[in-house]
């Protein structure tokens, strides 16, 4: 199995991916071990900040002693300069909240996974075309559940994951499995702006806990 597709599988059978960003290194670093000690071995780190290159290069520092299985991706990249500076910074997989042809090419020249937002057939097909293994329906709190089950069959086989729209809930979560995601992005409803403001990391890993827990038994 080649380096992508098990990244895919580690996404698929995790069932959702964790994003945040946050501007401060240790903070980074402490909710990012918090998630992986409850349970969590892929995340995505977002770049949403002057300080998420430094960030994510300590995020990677610190993984190789205290998180070795931990896969850590970048998301929010839009330009072929990000993506080679974090390409160079040593990530795993790339996230983009569009899709980008060159972006693409990039990615898949350096042998990464490229996981593109997209919020039409339209994209979604193009995305396919520039070898998109898994698709991000973002924003998916306007798209809905409804949008995943009525586009699902044009694109048989193509694995897709909403970002925006889900929450702690069993019954949101199992929605969006029902409707044919094959995982969740998991962003503020699971590390809050209270969480990070407030340290709550006893809460952060219940929550986690608990998340993982429902995934697994929606997809037995």
């Amino acid at each position: 199995m080649d380096t992508k597709s098990m990244l895919l599988k580690a996404i698929t059978d995790q069932g959702m991916l964790p994003l945040f960003f946050h501007a401060d290194e240790q903070k980074s670093v402490e909710l990012t071990q918090t998630v992986y000690d409850a349970g969590v071995r892929v995340i995505e780190y977002t770049n949403r900040g002057k300080e998420a290159l430094a960030n994510f290069k300590k995020l990677k520092e610190v993984a190789k002693t205290s998180m070795p299985e931990l896969k850590l991706g970048i998301g929010t990249i839009k330009t072929t300069e990000e993506a080679q500076q974090f390409i160079d910074a040593g990530a795993d997989f790339i996230v983009c909240p569009i899709v980008v042809p060159e972006v693409a090419e990039l990615i898949n020249k350096a042998g990464i996974l490229w996981i593109p937002g997209c919020m039409t057939p339209t994209e979604i097909a193009l995305a396919q075309k520039y070898e998109a293994g898994l698709i991000k329906i973002f924003p998916a709190n306007i798209l809905g559940q409804e949008f995943i089950s009525s586009i699902k069959e044009l694109f048989r086989g193509q694995l897709f994951m909403p970002t925006g729209g889900v929450d702690l809930s069993e019954a949101n979560i199992a929605s969006w499995f029902k409707a044919g995601v094959c995982a969740v992005g998991m962003g503020s409803k699971l590390i809050s702006k209270d969480i990070m403001e407030n340290s709550n990391y006893e809460l952060l890993a219940k929550n986690t806990k608990e998340v993982l827990a429902v995934i697994k038994s929606i997809k037995k």
